[in-house]
Order: C-alpha cells, then sequence, then structure tokens
C-alpha cells in the first residue's frame, strides 16, 4: 500500500507505529555501517526524534557516531555512562555509546540492552534478514526457533552462531523484540506491517480477543491493504464501520497486530435461527505460516457458539482462501444455503464468482 493510499484512506502504518515508539528508547546497532548507509539511518534517525523517541546507536566507530550524534558520544566502559545517558537523553533524544574494539558488539549490545531494558534493538547488518534454504525471508523467530536456527545451517560459522545467542540472551532476559535488517529495509521494518527483516522475540505469543477502540486505525489499515491486493470486497464507509464494530484481531506478544477478522450477525437464516458471517479476514504477510488465519477462525468459531447461532458462513472468489476454510471444517454450499439477504446490493460481477462455505455449530 502507498502512503498516498494510507493518508487518502485515514490511516497510516507510519503513524501507528510512531505512536508506538513515542516515548520509548530503540537501539540500533551497527556492526559494519558505512558512509553511504549514513543516509538512510539519519532520515529514520530524523523521524524518530520528531517523534519523541529517544535513540541510542551503538557502534565501535566514534567516529561514525559523532557523525550521527555529534558530542553525544559516550564510553560504554565509562562506569559513570548510566547516569550520563540519562542526564544527556534528558535535553537530546539523540546519543551515541561507542564499545571498545576488544569487546563484540552484539555482547556489547545485550549488555546495555538488558542493562537499560530497552524496547527494541535494531541490528543493522549488511546481509540483512534471515533466509531459509529456498531463499525466503525468515520474518519471525521465537527463542526455541534461535535454538534450532543455531544448530541448522544458518548458525553455521562461529560468529553466526554467536549473534544468534546473544539475540536469545536479550530476548531471554526481557527485550521484548530485536530487529535484523538491512540499512536499505530499516524504514519499511519500523514503520510497515510487513516489515523488511527478521523479527525476535521470547515466544510466539499469541493473543486473539476483540479490538480496542484506538486499534480502529489499524485494522480499517489492513482491511483496506485486503481491499487493494483483491483478497477482501470493497466496502462502502457505513459497511467498514460495521465490520470494525464486529472485528477481533490476533496479537503477537500482546502488541503487535498480526490479523483481524470480523464475525458479522444474520437474522432471518435458513432455518429460521441466527448465524454469524465471517468477514475481512486478513492476516500479514509478515506472519504467513504462524497459524495465525487458523486462530482467527476459531476465535470466529467460538464467539458464534457462545452467540447460540446455528452456523457460520464465509464467502471468497478465492480458491485458496476456499481451501483454507475446507480445512478449518467448513464445506462448500449453493448461494441459496445462507442468508438472502447478504446479496442485498452485491456486486453481480463478483457474485458470479464467489464461493459460499458454511459451518455448522453443535447445540
Amino acid at each position: 500500500m502507498s502512503r498516498d493510499s494510507q493518508v487518502a484512506n485515514g490511516f497510516s502504518q507510519r503513524d501507528f507505529y510512531l505512536s508506538e515508539f513515542r516515548g520509548r528508547t530503540l537501539a540500533f546497532a551497527l556492526p559494519d555501517a558505512s558512509p553511504d548507509d549514513l543516509p538512510r539511518l539519519e532520515s529514520v534517525i530524523d523521524g524518530l526524534e520528531a517523534n519523541r523517541t529517544r535513540v541510542l546507536v551503538l557502534s565501535h566507530d566514534r567516529s561514525l557516531l559523532e557523525k550521527i550524534a555529534g558530542d553525544r558520544v559516550l564510553d560504554s566502559n565509562d562506569p559513570h555512562w548510566v547516569g550520563r545517558l540519562w542526564r544527556t537523553s534528558r535535553s537530546h533524544v539523540r546519543v551515541a555509546v561507542a564499545v571498545p574494539g576488544g569487546e563484540p558488539l552484539a555482547a556489547a549490545c545485550r549488555r546495555i540492552a538488558l542493562r537499560l531494558r530497552l524496547a527494541k534493538l535494531l541490528w543493522i547488518d549488511r546481509e540483512g534478514p534471515l533466509r531459509d534454504a529456498a531463499g525466503e525471508r525468515i520474518s519471525l523467530v521465537d527463542g526455541a526457533g534461535i535454538d534450532g536456527l543455531m544448530a541448522g545451517p544458518l548458525g553455521a560459522g562461529p560468529a553466526r552462531r554467536a549473534l544468534l545467542a546473544e539475540f536469545r540472551a536479550m530476548v531471554e532476559g526481557g527485550v521484548p523484540a530485536v530487529n535484523l535488517c538491512s540499512a536499505e529495509g530499516l524504514d519499511d521494518d519500523l514503520f510497515t506491517f510487513e516489515g523488511s527483516g527478521t523479527f525476535f522475540a521470547r515466544e510466539r505469543y499469541l493473543d486473539v480477543r476483540r479490538l480496542a477502540l484506538d486499534e480502529f486505525d489499524a485494522a480499517e489499515g489492513l482491511v483496506q491493504r485486503g481491499v487493494e491486493e483483491g483478497y477482501l470486497a470493497p466496502r462502502a464507509p457505513d459497511e467498514i464501520e460495521t465490520v470494525l464494530a464486529n472485528a477481533f484481531g490476533v496479537f503477537v506478544e500482546g502488541r503487535y497486530l498480526a490479523g483481524i477478522g470480523a464475525l458479522l450477525p444474520h437474522s432471518g437464516a435458513a432455518g429460521g435461527g441466527g448465524c454469524g458471517e465471517i468477514s475481512s479476514l486478513y492476516t500479514l504477510t509478515r506472519f504467513l505460516g504462524e497459524g495465525i488465519g487458523g486462530d482467527l477462525v476459531r476465535f470466529a468459531l467460538s464467539t458464534a457458539a457462545r452467540q447460540g447461532f446455528e452456523y457460520v458462513f464465509a464467502c471468497t472468489t478465492s480458491e485458496r482462501v476456499q481451501a483454507f476454510f475446507e480445512r478449518h471444517g467448513f464445506r462448500a454450499v449453493p448461494q441459496d444455503e445462507i442468508p438472502a439477504h447478504k446479496w442485498k446490493g452485491y456486486p453481480e460481477e463478483r457474485r458470479s464468482r464467489v464461493r459460499c462455505l458454511r459451518h455448522e455449530l453443535d447445540d
């Protein structure tokens, strides 16, 4: 989704993440940064600085740090550096810490991140995110997953294995997130739902729940994205309001919105009772393969059962989505086996392609 379309839809992924980062401290580790990387890094830091996000830059290269933070470069071997960091950051949100050359940067980052209880550390690596054997980006890794990576080809070599071990120590020690990305992908990794790097967290803790009002903007953005990608049908503003009022989301680590769906109530269903429609089901590419779509469907079915619905149905024009629902106990049915008012004002061209699926609920 382009930024212009985000703004036109009244939603900006960047604004969403800036709100989350405001008042927090983010650290940027630069193991192999070059002067060519500075414009990208400076652009991101400028935006965070304007957002009142504290920025801490870590590197062995003091001259590089001085280009980024001027004279606000502290030494991590100074026994008073934590207090001086606090005092300096009260008037300047951009501060750097130089790490002595004798200490591995990853180990220093772990020590500093845990000492300061940082909200996030971004390791900006020229190699960029981790990739699997097929060359696909690995987007999300938990603590146990790090162990698996260290034991496999991606952990080959002492340097990479040591880096993964430090990431594991950080997330296990309480740092909510460690991101591994390239300088080129830094902006996307920080400010888009899809991201560009590998996201490390302590565990794949998934929380599925109804959306809070403050999360409606983010959810609307996902709906619009699904429409633009052709997965979801376009909806009028009043229909979007209905979807959001009945929406639920799945959150990684309780904070990161990974997917949404809505359970829309219908009366006058065939058989005389009420039913529910799973609508606007969409999961982020960043979290594909994590079973998040299934978590959303199970939440919808459980909610529908509590509300006494006879069945739940879904409509799609996608064979892949149809197969997904069938894997979760839905069966394909004719269009007349779902409420007739579903088709009032429905685009005829789309209706000619739509597939209907239905899941009966136990009494």
